[in-house]
Order: structure tokens, then C-alpha cells, then sequence
């Protein structure tokens, strides 16, 4: 493969936010990227790293309270560089912990307040019930979407931000609202661990795909054989929560 289909998938504080199998989403990306013609290049960042050159996807993932107290600073010193680049169409994925930071503000169930960057109009709060178990929900875009929920956050969508879609299975965002995730633009959070891209190829194509039309202009998908994801979904959607 040529430098010319090289694409930089960026790691966002693996370090500190890497909980629940999240690295998955970078090992299925970096994957899938190179099964449909790319040379993907995988750099992380952890607080007080060079930002890169050049970007053409970011993946986030979950983390202890304690884990989004170390990077938060940090990600709202790289909140313009995030702002502007998802304003450009950078497709991001941003999966509990720091779905919660790239919205408003998160308010830990102790009180403190976190500041996040507002590329997702949401704002969290930390709840006294642990929202757990499999789930499955419904988007217009990408089907049946199925996961795993672990969170006590509670997420309120602004009107900046549609949901990644409604829930059929489980709770979402909050125990309320019937809705799971956040989209603005090409920048999807979502609480969905286990992880979320190898049961959901539907959504690795689409960060390939935004990235590859942003970067190249154009993206001609190679069929993949995706019998071994559908066997994953098919028994995760079986389990009880």
C-alpha cells in the first residue's frame, strides 16, 4: 500500500480512558481500514503529547471518574484543534467517559464539574443508578446497532445533537428519554462499549468512509465478509441484562 491511502485513525488519551475493552475500536478500525484498500496509521495522544499533522479520524473511549479528571484539562486545551476539525467533517467516535467530555459539562455524582468541549450538545450528570447490561438500539443510518452499557451518567441531548438512535433494548442515555448517543455532524458518542465496532461493521464503514471522502474524495467500500461480527451480534442480542 502507497502513503497516498494512508489514513491516521488517533487514539484520544488510551491511557487514562481505556476501560471495557474500548481499544477494541481502534484494533476493528485500523482493521477494516486496511481490508478496504488503506494504510492506516494509528497515533495515540495521552495529556501532553504533540498533536499530529494530520487527522482523519479520532476514537475516544470510557474511563473512571478519576481517569476524565486527569485528561480534561488537557482536552480543553485541544478543544479548538477538535472544534474546528469536526466542523470540517472529521468523523469521530467518542464512547462514555469522553462522550460525556466532548459535550457541555459533566457533574460527577460527588459534585465536582468538568468541563467539556461542546462539540456534542449534551450535558451529563453523574446518577446514583449504574445503568448495566446488553443492549440494542435502532438508527435510521445504521440499523440495529447492539452493545454493552455500563454507566451511571445521565445524558441530556440539546437541540444541537440527534440521538444515534432509540433504544429497544436496555436504558441509553438515561433511564428516561428512550434514546442512546449523540450525533453532530460526523461526530457520533455513545455509551455503547464491548466493543461497539467489531459487532457494528456498519459504523466502522462510515468512519472509513467520511474519512476517506474528506481526505481523497471518494470512498468505494470493498465487500467484506462480516459472518463472524453477525454471529457476535446474534449472541449478545440472546444475552439477558
Amino acid at each position: 500500500m502507497s502513503d497516498e491511502r494512508e489514513l491516521v485513525i488517533v487514539s484520544l488519551y488510551p491511557r487514562d480512558m481505556n476501560i471495557y475493552g474500548d481499544r477494541g475500536n481502534v484494533l476493528a478500525l485500523e482493521r477494516r481500514a486496511r481490508a478496504h484498500g488503506f494504510a492506516p496509521r494509528v497515533v495515540e495522544t495521552n495529556p501532553g503529547d504533540a498533536w499530529p499533522e494530520t487527522v482523519d479520524i479520532v476514537i475516544g473511549g470510557g474511563g473512571q471518574d478519576s481517569g476524565q479528571g486527569r485528561v480534561a484539562a488537557d482536552l480543553r486545551a485541544r478543544g479548538d484543534a477538535l472544534r474546528e476539525l469536526a466542523a470540517e467533517g472529521t468523523p469521530m467516535l467518542m464512547i462514555c467517559g469522553l462522550y460525556q467530555l466532548f459535550g457541555h459539562r459533566f457533574l460527577t455524582h460527588e459534585g465536582t464539574e468538568l468541563t467539556g468541549i461542546g462539540v456534542l450538545d449534551v450535558e451529563t450528570r453523574g446518577g446514583s443508578e449504574r445503568l448495566i447490561g446488553n443492549i440494542v438500539i435502532e438508527s435510521d443510518e445504521f440499523g440495529e446497532i447492539i452493545g454493552f452499557e455500563n454507566h451511571s451518567g445521565d445524558t441530556v441531548l440539546g437541540p444541537g445533537s440527534r440521538p444515534l438512535g432509540r433504544v429497544i433494548q436496555g436504558a441509553g442515555n438515561n433511564a428516561r428519554d428512550g434514546v442512546e448517543g449523540a450525533r453532530t455532524g460526523n461526530v457520533i458518542g455513545s455509551y455503547l462499549h464491548g466493543s461497539l465496532l467489531p459487532k457494528n461493521p456498519a459504523i466502522s464503514d462510515f468512519l472509513i468512509g467520511a474519512a476517506a471522502r474528506r481526505r481523497y474524495g471518494s470512498f468505494t467500500p470493498v465487500a467484506i465478509d462480516d459472518s463472524t461480527a453477525n454471529r457476535a451480534r446474534a449472541a449478545a442480542k440472546r444475552r439477558p441484562r
